[in-house]
């Protein structure tokens, strides 16, 4: 597992992968925002969680759609499906590379993309602090959908499409959660804790459904 694990970083590492593409990507959301919104500072700190948000569930989708993909085409898969590990294992690892990989840089990034935003340290910590809580629920959905399209060529649009539903309610929660620790009568813990728990829920359904997904395309 530990090998499997090492690989999934380098691949994610490689140049074209979906950690530097995310860091890019959310770099331009940010960076562009102010453009459309003007030079008004207080309504760029109002409008920062939910920007820093959207970015990053934005820029967490740009990889998944390799995360079966190539491992199908150099037939990888077929071994993993015979191998000695549980497929759901083997998938819950492969997403916790590729959220280490994807999501951590984008988490490591945003107190900087904050300060473009105009936001105040709490703003900043209680996005940095909703964004651990949730992006490995982002990933742990998105597995889903790679593992659904993984037998077409082009499943990138399509992945997008069928977890969208899905990872409403994490952005609606993060985001109010971060506004919750920045606006005195919003609480912060409630929708904190329903982020939690929505992650849990898919860091245990995500992998089983992904590995039934990826067996019944084997078959």
């Amino acid at each position: 597992m530990r090998a499997l694990f090492v690989r999934e970083l380098r691949l994610a590492s490689r140049v074209g992968g979906g950690a530097l593409t995310g860091l890019l990507f959310y770099l331009a959301v940010v960076t562009v925002i102010p453009f459309g919104v003007g030079p008004d500072l207080k309504l760029l700190a109002r409008i920062g969680p939910a920007v820093l948000w959207i970015g990053a569930l934005l820029a967490g989708l740009l990889g998944l759609e390799r995360l079966f993909q190539q491992d199908r085409e150099d037939g990888s898969l077929a071994l993993l499906l015979t191998g000695h590990h549980p497929l759901a294992l083997v998938v819950m690892v492969k997403c916790l590379a590729h959220w280490v990989a994807t999501c951590l840089p984008l988490i490591v990034a945003a107190p900087v993309f904050g300060l473009f935003m105009n936001m105040s340290a709490e703003g900043i910590g209680a996005v940095v602090l909703t964004l651990l809580a949730g992006t490995p629920a982002i990933t742990f959905i998105g597995a889903v959908g790679a593992a659904v399209t993984v037998t077409l060529a082009r499943g990138g649009l399509l992945i997008a499409i069928l977890i969208l539903p899905l990872i409403i309610p994490v952005l609606i929660f993060g985001v109010t959660a971060a506004y919750g620790a920045v606006e005195d009568p919003a609480p912060f813990l409630p929708p904190f804790l329903i982020l939690c728990a929505i992650t849990l829920f898919f860091a245990a359904l995500g992998p089983l459904a992904a590995a039934f997904a990826i067996g019944q395309s084997a078959e």
